[in-house]
């Protein structure tokens, strides 16, 4: 069976949402951000402030790109999309689904400055910067776009309707 993986923005919902859709669909659920917790035995923030953006990208990337499993809502990290190598490897056995989430959401719910909260970002950068400086990699590695302009039972059926087709007839059916 083919994995579903969730990418976007921090603060999208990913692992809510992943959660929810994996219960509905029968499949098991991974949150990237916990494997590499488990992996490198470090909180993320402890993680980013030791190893910097890039070396947390690195790791992250590499974490990802172990990954075997089938039948899995994955919820990545907001910053998966800047590992080609992982973002390739969760491409060869499953569905990307970037949640788009309008600016004006994510501004609500993160701070000004993303270094606060311990977004995976250069210090100082807003969070109109990241953005629109990720937007496009979202956009390049989806193979399908949901909006998440409304309430989470709405993006719940657009993400249902929207995997349907690339998904097993058997999960289908259930």
């Amino acid at each position: 069976m083919k994995n579903i993986v969730l990418i976007g923005m921090p603060a999208t919902g990913k692992s809510t949402v992943g959660v929810i859709l994996a219960k509905r669909l029968g499949y098991d659920f991974l949150d990237t951000d916990i494997a590499i917790c488990k992996t490198t035995g470090r909180t993320l923030p402890v993680l980013l402030e030791q190893e910097g953006v890039d070396g947390f990208v690195r790791i992250e990337g590499q974490v990802a790109s172990g990954l075997t499993c089938e039948g899995t809502v994955i919820a990545t990290g907001g910053s998966m999309v800047l590992s080609p190598g992982a973002m390739e490897h969760l491409k060869e056995n499953g569905v990307i689904v970037w949640l788009d989430t309008p600016l004006e959401v994510l501004q609500a719910r993160l701070p000004e400055h993303l270094s606060d909260r311990g977004v995976v970002a250069p210090n100082h950068m807003t969070v109109r910067e990241l953005f629109v400086q990720r937007r496009p990699l979202y956009e390049q590695y989806a193979d399908l776009t949901v909006a998440c302009d409304g309430d989470m039972e709405h993006v719940l059926n657009r993400l249902e309707r929207g995997v349907a087709p690339f998904l097993d007839a058997v999960v289908l059916s259930r």
